[in-house]
């Protein structure tokens, strides 16, 4: 069966995207009207958010899609190519505020620190508003797997609207200093202190994006966990050419051959019954495709053999 995406968490989706948005075009007005980089480079934190809720909700949308003759694993990867894009995004957002921050310092402009404060206070609270949308639980989705999915993409997206709010304190303690000591080179020290912010969240997008995409282990997962687990399963002999990865943020596949005492096609059933069952409960993991085999066929390694 197809997952459904869950329409309490869409409309979660759609309203923090709409806030979000009003947020950016906030300080994209109040940071060129007040002179203000921090406010800026604020207003740019805000675009990595807008673009990662659009992102979550285009997961779940295309979570829901079933696969064709020309997709067979669906349409996932779109969701890791959007989110390398992202991350290329923000790291060039990031170069271009170290850049301007640079030409500020240099060449220190008049600032309108009460109006700064105003607009970042007013950011900060839509920014809180939108994490209390995000974090209040909503329905259960279709299903294990997708409801993880929905998990991951809440979290995440949750996560990112955190981090605009802390880049919100910052800017409203840069206005208030520069309100009552009028030391203008404190906006462009923090507009930098935020670059580093949204380089680090590029680097992180950048490098869980390309994990995925070199098919590299699912964080959190072990293969030699994975393997014993499977080996302990009676009628298991051994446990070989056993790989594991994610076809996106929150849906992991699994192939393995298992080498078994005989080739009963009852027993066999129920062995390969308890390997899903193992591989469910205790790792999420859904999507497998065993073989089983009297004699090890030689391909892969040999990972775990019970004794």
């Amino acid at each position: 069966m197809h997952p459904h995406a869950s329409e309490s968490v869409e409309k979660r989706f759609i309203l923090s995207i709409v806030l979000t948005l009003i947020i950016f075009a906030a300080e994209i007005i109040g940071g060129l009207w007040t002179g203000s980089l921090a406010l800026l480079s604020d207003a740019a934190h805000v675009f990595m958010d807008v673009f990662a809720l659009g992102l979550s909700y285009i997961a779940l949308r295309l979570s829901a899609l079933p696969p064709d003759d020309r997709h067979t694993y669906g349409y996932h990867r779109l969701e890791v190519l959007a989110a390398l894009i992202n991350g290329i995004t923000l790291g060039a957002i990031a170069i271009g505020i170290f850049s301007e921050a640079w030409e500020r310092w240099q060449n220190p402009a008049a600032i309108k620190s009460l109006e700064m404060l105003i607009i970042a206070t007013i950011g900060l609270l839509v920014n809180l508003l939108v994490a209390f949308v995000l974090h209040n639980p909503g329905e259960s989705g279709h299903g294990h797997e997708h409801h993880h999915t929905e998990d991951v993409n809440v979290k995440s997206a949750y996560l990112h609207v955190l981090g605009d709010a802390i880049s919100s304190i910052g800017v409203i303690v840069a206005a208030l200093i520069i309100w009552k000591t009028g030391w203008q080179w404190v906006d462009p020290l923090m507009s930098v202190l935020i670059g580093v912010l949204i380089l680090a969240s590029s680097w992180r997008v950048l490098r869980s994006s390309l994990h995925i995409l070199v098919e590299g282990v699912p964080e959190g997962l072990s293969l030699n966990e994975l393997g014993s687990t499977m080996s302990s399963i009676p009628g298991v002999i051994e446990v070989h050419d056993l790989h594991v990865w994610s076809l996106c943020s929150g849906r992991v596949a699994l192939s393995a051959h298992i080498s078994v005492e005989d080739q009963n096609t009852q027993s066999n059933a129920a062995l390969m019954a308890a390997l899903k069952h193992e591989l469910y409960e205790h790792f999420g993991i859904e999507h497998t495709t065993i073989q089983f085999e009297c004699l090890t066929c030689g391909q892969g390694n040999s990972l775990i053999t019970p004794t």
